[in-house]
């Protein structure tokens, strides 16, 4: 068993890995390709291994997926928002820097997921209908407090008005994409325009700066709270139906600013995003819910102990971080790259991901996802307000106004 658990963890860290480096790819891909090839691979893996390697898949994804957010400003739907000082602390030379403080903060995210999944299991299953019905008003409350905290409430109503039209527009002929990577194809195009072209279009010129780290410019209290802060947010939208990571970053903007302290929120996104894998898996087993496509493929088997597969998690999160690190080393690379160069490229290739992917309507999507994402900027308010794309259909949803 425990052999099956190594070899299953091992196929995993390999899957998600290259998810977490490939924009437009996640893990529900890698989740989804394993459960379509289960027939072939129970041949020679037994079940309690195909389960662990979905786990670990998700699991390793949420340390690697930062890489080309931090360095080719390429968001997905885990990191729509932590894109922004990611890159931008790369633009000042420091993208090293940033990956290491993500990857800090998905470990923290491992550590504190375990006693918070376990509470969850055991004590919020009797309160479920009582937040199931708190979930809109959540959002809402939210999404008012953001408005009202702007430097120009009347803009960013409009922005978060404009973009959920978007989103709802994006949700409601989601069937018209070509769903190559599966029902979250068009999250791609959405998000790649509001936070992605959006953001190159418009970023600085001339040569990347040499990439240089020379340590962690956080205090000790800024990880402890950051970690903290993050794994509530990604307990939060783990455990409560509809939301999901792009939520919880919205939700941090309230409590860590990304433009005021972007270390501190780059971390908290880190753990957010991992903690919320972990109590994805806790839903599952606690009450039947699927948070992800990657717990979609696990409920379609015989579910194995749950410890096991925390197990898998666990040993996935410490091969991750130290590939993370690995991988982020090679910053120096990018030293005096002509930088207008890389984002047209960059640009080019998300247009063509998006075409491939989601054919299209993905490419229509993208366009229009473009045109709101560079208002923001126009009108000088944070593109935080653009998350209306996805928290106004799940608002919207919880009401019981679905959004097919």
């Amino acid at each position: 068993m425990l052999v099956g658990i190594l070899i299953g963890t091992g196929i995993g860290i390999a899957l998600g890995t290259v998810s977490g480096l490939i924009p437009g790819i996640h893990a529900n891909t890698m989740a989804g390709l394993l459960l379509s090839l289960q027939a072939v691979l129970l041949l020679f893996l037994d079940p309690i291994a195909l389960a662990a390697a979905m786990f670990a898949a998700l699991v390793t994804h949420t340390f690697l997926d930062i890489i080309p957010s931090t360095f080719l400003g390429i968001p997905d739907a885990d990191t729509a928002l932590a894109v922004l000082p990611a890159h931008a602390l790369c633009l000042e030379g420091k993208g090293e820097e940033a990956v290491r403080i993500s990857a800090l903060g998905s470990a923290f995210g491992v550590v504190l997921s375990l006693p918070i999944a376990a509470f969850c299991f055991l004590v919020l299953p009797t309160a479920q209908p009582l937040i199931d019905w708190g979930i809109g008003l959540l959002i809402l409350a939210v999404a008012g407090f953001l408005i009202v905290i702007s430097e120009s409430p009347a803009w960013a109503a409009a922005v978060f008005g404009v973009s959920g039209l978007l989103g709802l527009f994006t949700f409601r002929f989601s069937y018209l994409a070509w769903h190559t990577v599966g029902d979250s194809a068009v999250l791609m195009p959405l998000l790649a325009g509001l936070f992605g072209i959006s953001v190159l279009l418009t970023a600085s010129r001339g040569a990347m700066p040499p990439q240089q780290f020379r340590g962690l410019d956080t205090a000790d209290l800024e990880v402890g709270k950051g970690s903290v802060l993050g794994a509530v947010a990604g307990a939060m939208v783990g455990w409560m139906p509809g939301l999901s990571n792009a939520t919880a970053n919205a939700l941090l903007t309230t409590l860590v600013g990304y433009d005021s302290r972007p270390r501190e929120y780059i971390l908290a996104t880190g753990a957010a995003n991992t903690v919320n894998a972990f109590l994805g898996l806790a839903a599952l087993y606690a009450l039947s819910r699927t948070r992800n496509g990657v717990m979609v493929a696990l409920s379609a088997g015989d579910l194995p102990p749950m410890t096991l597969l925390l197990l898998a998690g666990v040993l996935a999160g410490v091969c991750a971080y130290l590939l993370t690190i690995l991988l982020a080393s090679s910053a120096t690379r990018l030293g005096s790259i002509n930088i207008t160069a890389l984002n047209y490229s960059v640009i080019g290739f998300v247009v063509l991901l998006a075409l491939l992917l989601s054919g299209p309507f993905g490419g229509l999507v993208l366009l229009l996802a473009t045109a709101v994402g560079l208002v923001p900027q126009l009108v000088n308010v944070r593109r935080v307000y653009c998350m209306g794309a996805i928290m106004l259909p799940v608002m919207l949803y919880s009401f019981g106004i679905a959004v097919p």
